[in-house]
């Protein structure tokens, strides 16, 4: 481990020295970054996945640096012009970009203007004007004219073309200027003549410029976007007078008329060859920067997606909606099964719809079946509205589900192997009634960028992308833990210690053995060793198996410590997780040894009272507005229910039920100000909204919350108990609740409306 990186991740993280070290030296043994987290709290000092992730990211970049100065200090020592200045130098930085300008002057180089001028024998020429001193410089300049000079001025201008070069490659001035570009440069975009038409979706960045410090991820990534598909040229640099001066206060030392050649030099560095440099760079940092705002998003957005409320392990109908193709209905069991699938038509004016009405109500009695699942995609409303007006004898609860990425997993190699003999449109389906059970489950088979919550996804780095996202689901997949089971081989592979071999292996074993009777029994699934078993232990959860703490996330390695516990208490490990008075008097300092500290204890209390708890909230049941199923149904100045489906950097987009997400601006999200959407609202949050303004044409409504912020909801803690309904269980069978949210009455309605309209 190299000491000094572990001194600049302390200092970049604000952590200890011994934190960061504990860290790294985990990470170096194949830990993963749940498992740390999780279980290793007194090693990392409680130190959180984010941080963590941040300690190995930076392990990573510090590592690309030394291997980067490695290969700049070879290539400088093979010339032979390696100095103990410049080493020191070089040995001592470690950010990329002073490493390239230290290392550019001995770059080995293309033929340029200058190496042209070099050759043609000029250099002492270029060497006399540098100097500046005062003397007959046309005289001078006539002494360098050859078979390849023709005359004093072009000699003088060979002359400039290495000085220009020698200015560019200056380390000092490079980061001055570099300083003004970060500081003061604005990012401009003209739209290409003719290109209005074609590009109307740029319209706000056809005359656009904003300082590049401020610019915000969404516009940068727009305007890059549309300089791809050659509608806009876009442009950063700062205020050129203030580059020149620089340029010219390091470099322009006297006032003869060598100085005017330098002076003449220094602006032709600054536009051939300094201006494009620097603008590169920044465009390639702001980029990055846009990026990386954009993929946090991403992350953000896919964390609450994937933590949304399960329904349970309950049996559902799912409808896949259609008009004229018709619904594709599947009939799912418990553990997401399809026991049964058809066509039905209930949006046809005839005996079709009576068929379809039928076949649901023998379904749900057949099938025992307790909700139904109907995608949010095209004719959604109208076949929920079908679906609710059933009498079914008893209840059945009806959930609109949001279908993004339903036809990806149809189609891939996944939903094939899940489903052979069936074609897409049933595995569509399935899909969106397993999304409705355990949407856990179900989006890991998915790639996350298909699931429809992000920003610019396509335009960012995508290694960095799929690393950010990919780390997101391993920790909601461990977060919420897996029960190993029932658990699919695609839930499995996400588990700590895991991937994809070992997790076919266990649902190998399982087939062949049965269900797994407790969590030893890991070590004998082939190729699962004691890292491995280690690794993941924790996150996988068995139900009535031999040993109570296997149905919870007590890690096997402290069971010992349970059971010394228990027997201080005088009691059974099983009594010690059902009474509270036993765990209330239990002194944890009793059992802190060097193996096991205080809070690791107290995690294992915690979870001794809520063994297998579930982050995730209950599920609700949700209603649009009625009789609104179009945009030519929604007016300015309406008050409706919807549920955010996509957060952004700018805004929210809210579903209303007329199949075009409306736009909430991130100004019009709060009574007060906020800096980033997150603050007032979360993915698949029922919020009400007032609508400004609708552009049809352009597929465009704007909603406003203002005056409709929703009150403060604590979230709640669903505890699990043991058989039965009611309870809760991870991914992979999680029985919950449903809870009705109260509509607005009229009055209510046309209150807020009032409010709006009349605000300010």
């Amino acid at each position: 481990m190299n000491p000094k990186h572990v001194r600049l991740i302390s200092a970049e993280l604000s952590i200890s020295m011994k934190q960061a070290e504990s860290t790294m030296s985990l990470l170096a043994e194949g830990s993963t970054v749940p498992f740390i987290s999780r279980y290793r709290k007194e090693q990392t000092g409680s130190l959180d996945e984010v941080q963590i992730g941040k300690v190995e990211d930076l392990k990573k970049r510090f590592e690309e640096v030394d291997d980067r100065r490695a290969f700049i200090i070879k290539t400088i020592t093979e010339q032979e012009k390696m100095t103990p200045e410049l080493l020191e130098k070089l040995e001592n930085s470690w950010v990329i970009t002073e490493l390239e300008d230290m290392y550019l002057p001995y770059k080995p180089k293309r033929k340029t203007r200058a190496t042209t001028a070099i050759e043609k024998g000029l250099e002492p020429l270029a060497k006399l004007v540098f100097e500046q001193q005062d003397g007959p410089l046309d005289e001078v300049s006539k002494t360098f004219i050859n078979e390849q000079v023709a005359t004093s001025e072009e000699a003088l201008k060979g002359a400039r073309d290495i000085i220009a070069e020698w200015i560019n490659e200056n380390a000092e001035l490079r980061d001055k200027l570099r300083k003004l570009f970060t500081n003061t440069a604005v990012f401009t975009s003209k739209v290409i003549e003719g290109k209005e038409a074609e590009g109307v979706k740029y319209k706000d960045y056809f005359e656009f410029s904003e300082e590049l410090h401020t610019i915000p991820s969404h516009r940068v990534l727009a305007i890059l976007r549309a300089e791809s598909e050659g509608i806009l040229f876009g442009n950063i640099a700062p205020v050129e007078e203030e580059a020149t001066e620089i340029i010219n206060k390091q470099f322009v030392t006297g006032h003869n008329a060598a100085s005017e050649q330098v002076t003449k030099a220094a602006a032709d560095a600054y536009k051939r060859l300094l201006r494009p440099s620097l603008e590169n760079e920044s465009r390639a940092a702001a980029k990055e920067r846009a990026d990386t705002e954009a993929i946090e998003v991403f992350a953000e957005n896919l964390r609450q997606l994937l933590l949304a409320a399960p329904l349970g392990p309950k049996a559902v109908i799912a409808v896949d909606p259609g008009y004229r193709t018709g619904c594709k209905t599947v009939a799912l069991d418990v553990q997401g099964n399809m026991v049964a699938n058809d066509v039905i038509y209930p949006l046809e004016k005839n005996y079709k719809s009576q068929d379809a009405e039928h076949l649901l109500r023998t379904w749900v009695d057949k099938y025992e079946i307790e909700a139904i699942a109907v995608g949010n995609g095209t004719a959604g409303r109208e076949t929920e509205e079908f679906v609710k007006k059933i009498d079914f004898g008893r209840k059945v609860n009806v959930f609109m589900v949001n279908e993004s990425g339903a036809s990806v997993y149809s189609a891939s190699e996944v939903a094939r192997e899940e489903f052979p003999d069936h074609d897409v449109t049933v595995r569509g389906s399935v899909s969106i009634g397993r999304r409705l059970i355990d949407p856990l489950a179900e989006l890991v088979k998915i790639d996350p960028k298909s699931i429809g919550v992000g920003q610019y996804q396509h335009d960012v780095n995508q290694s960095h992308l799929k690393q950010s996202l990919d780390r997101i689901v391993v920790s909601c997949v461990n977060n919420v833990g897996v029960n190993l089971n029932t658990a699919s081989k695609h839930l499995l592979a996400y588990i700590s210690g895991l991937g994809p071999s070992l997790a076919e292996n266990i649902v190998k074993y399982r087939k062949e053995n049965g269900a797994f009777k407790n969590r030893k029994e890991l070590k004998k699934v082939t190729r699962l060793g004691e890292k491995a078993f280690e690794q993941c232990a924790g996150f996988l959860r068995i139900e009535n198996g031999d040993n109570p703490l296997d149905n919870s996330a007590v890690h096997p390695e402290r069971y010992p410590v349970v059971e010394a516990i228990a027997a201080g208490q005088k009691c059974t490990v099983e009594e010690l997780m059902g009474r509270e008075d036993l765990r209330k008097i239990v002194n944890v300092k009793d059992y802190i040894n060097e193996e096991v500290g205080q809070l690791t204890l107290e995690d294992i209390l915690k979870e001794l009272a809520k063994p297998s708890r579930d982050p995730r909230d209950e599920i609700a049941i949700f209603e649009y507005a009625e009789g609104i199923k179009s945009m030519e149904d929604v007016k300015p100045g309406m008050t409706l229910p919807g549920v955010v489906t996509n957060i952004t950097a700018f805004g929210a987009f809210v579903d209303i039920g007329v199949k075009q997400d409306g736009l909430v601006h991130i100004s019009h999200l709060s009574n007060k100000f906020i800096s980033n959407p997150n603050e007032a609202v979360k993915l698949n949050q029922k919020v009400t909204v007032t609508v400004l303004e609708i552009d049809i044409a352009r597929k465009r409504i704007s909603l406003s919350m203002k005056d409709n912020e929703p009150a403060p909801v604590k979230r709640e803690q669903r505890e699990r108990t043991g058989g039965g309904g009611g309870g809760n269980k991870p991914a992979g069978g999680a029985p919950g609740k449903e809870k009705k949210e109260a509509p607005l009455n009229d009055f209510q309605a046309k209150l807020l409306a009032l409010k709006s309209k009349f605000k300010d």
